[in-house]
């Protein structure tokens, strides 16, 4: 007689189909087979990649349109080591992910050895958490991981699932889902003094962190800014969180000493610092204990206790930002700051910091493709020297207009990230930024691009030199040592996987490309070359 009780993998598919998952990426192995199944029956469309760490990407990417948490789904022993990257690029970036690994049953692995380990050992170090799945427990395991993806702050949650349990039939069970706690605000003499202080502060200055991506504060932190005339900075990952071309905003802070070298010193001069949200994690050095929380009032308002120690505040509040600064600004009245003007002068240097009219060279390829695209264009970069002065000159008019990997900061993230945006938002162009030796790490990923379809842009900075190392060793007075490389035909590279390739020296011909490209059936790989020592003085 045929059993019709589901199995343990369709309990654990059913619950991320139910937590808004659509899409699955990874390298199937025999040890998955029926995870796999499982979620293509459940609903989630699983996506063949050619390596597990660009899968981790492209689902990071889907996460970022659809607020579901990532799935990547790796075999056991390489397969599960091959994704170690993006998950604890994950884990830093604060990206909720379901990480799925198959593995041999407990009483095979007593006497069996072939690529066989220990996964959650490896994981346990770059993961919120991790499980074995079991048959009756399923259900609750995979709520459990849905729950503390989602969890102030996200990030990756890893279930290992041996074979035959997933393949287990399951009867009687009884489903149970954590329930989701309400905004709460503080209250008494912490928000009268929160009150008191914005109150009586003739400089203020907000940072606004990756925080209000996630509790859906993004109006209330306008009005508020607004109300009370706040000038404020973004890190990367909250580029976007209001329009970059607010009269309040100065623009995004993270990597460039450049922009530090205006932005730092407008910050000490504030009286008073709001954190709004803001996880250090993205930060360089250089903004390290900048404030002494004895001397400057600094409020910081977080989804999690501040136990990082990059800065301190005199007044922390671990609750909702947006219902916070609701009960903070509630009979507040409005009033004049910065009566000298000094954030418009700060916002003036910035431009003048990062000019948008070279007539060739990274920043141009950057302003050129700014000017050229539209303002809905959805965009990802590769870290290298190029997302230093790309995240301080592609303006965001969206939350999550520009992703990139801002904690971590890992290279080979652009391209499979732009293939997953592209995905999911079919109809928005869709560009990725690398440099030359982070598009070589995934260049294999044009062949999903063209599976997958869209015509997604792939734009390659090509100087053949890791730049940014190299002038960090110039700096430093070093020798030229294994920064340099020979200089490839990217265009090539993106025709022989069944793409559009168009190499382009100047501002005319990266015009006329990406025009190409946007109206191509499928992508584009454009190579900008750009002459070596672009970027000095330049981030």
């Amino acid at each position: 007689m045929h059993d019709d009780s589901p199995r343990a993998a369709d309990l654990l598919a059913q619950r991320l189909y139910e937590a808004g998952c659509r899409h699955a990426f990874g390298m199937p192995g025999g040890e998955v087979l029926t995870l796999v199944d499982a979620l293509e029956q459940a609903g989630i469309t699983f996506h063949l990649t050619k390596h597990e760490n660009a899968a981790g990407f492209m689902a990071e990417a889907v996460h970022h349109r659809d607020r579901a948490p990532a799935i990547l789904v790796a075999t056991l022993g390489p397969g599960a080591m091959n994704g170690i990257n993006v998950v604890a690029n994950a884990l830093q970036d604060r990206v909720p992910m379901i990480v799925l690994t198959g593995c041999v049953d407990a009483d095979e692995a007593l006497t069996y050895t072939h690529q066989v380990m220990d996964h959650a050992q490896v994981y346990r170090s770059i993961t919120k958490g991790t499980f074995t799945l079991t048959a009756q427990g399923a259900d609750i395991i995979a709520d459990k991981a849905v729950s503390l993806a989602n969890q102030p702050r996200p990030g990756p949650v890893h279930i290992d699932i041996p074979i035959s349990i997933a393949d287990t039939r399951v009867s009687g069970v009884k489903r149970r889902r954590l329930a989701k706690p309400a905004a709460v605000a503080p209250e008494g003499n912490c928000v009268e003094k929160a009150r008191r202080w914005v109150a009586e502060a003739e400089r203020p200055i907000a940072i606004i962190g990756l925080d209000v991506l996630y509790d859906n504060s993004r109006n209330v932190v306008q009005a508020f800014l607004e109300h009370f005339n706040i000038p404020f900075v973004t890190t990367y990952k909250a580029k976007g969180v209001l329009p970059e071309d607010h009269p309040l905003c100065l623009g995004g802070a993270g990597l460039s000493p450049l922009a530090d070298k205006h932005l730092v010193p407008l910050v000490e001069q504030a009286d008073l610092v709001l954190c709004l949200g803001y996880d250090p994690i993205e930060m360089r050095p250089g903004w390290r204990e900048i404030w002494d929380p004895a001397e400057k009032r600094v409020i910081e308002i977080s989804a999690v206790v501040n136990d990082h120690y990059m800065h301190q505040a005199g007044l922390n509040l671990v609750a909702h930002i947006g219902a916070t600064l609701e009960a903070i600004a509630k009979g507040n009245p409005a009033r004049t700051t910065w009566s000298e003007g000094q954030p418009q002068q700060v916002k003036a240097a910035l431009a003048e910091a990062f000019p948008t009219d070279d007539d060739w060279g990274p920043a141009a390829v950057i302003a050129e493709a700014r000017a050229t695209l539209p303002a809905h264009t959805l965009a990802t970069a590769d870290s290298g020297a190029h997302r230093i002065l790309l995240s301080q000159m592609w303006d965001c008019h969206e939350e999550r207009g520009l992703i990139q990997s801002s904690a971590l900061c890992t290279m080979g993230c652009a391209v499979p990230m732009a293939i997953g945006l592209k995905l999911v938002e079919p109809d928005r162009p869709v560009i990725s930024f690398s440099g030359d030796a982070g598009f070589l790490m995934v260049a294999g990923e044009l062949s999903t691009a063209a599976e997958m379809g869209g015509n997604p842009i792939f734009l390659v900075f090509v100087d053949a030199s890791l730049a940014l190392i190299e002038l960090k060793q110039r700096q430093r007075q070093m020798g030229n040592t294994g920064v340099d490389f020979d200089r490839h035909d990217f265009a090539a590279m993106g025709r022989a996987f069944g793409g559009n390739g168009h190499t382009v020296r100047n501002r005319e011909e990266l015009r006329a490309a990406l025009n190409e490209a946007m109206k191509a059936e499928t992508f584009t790989v454009i190579a900008a070359e750009i002459d070596r020592g672009g970027y000095d003085g330049r981030i």
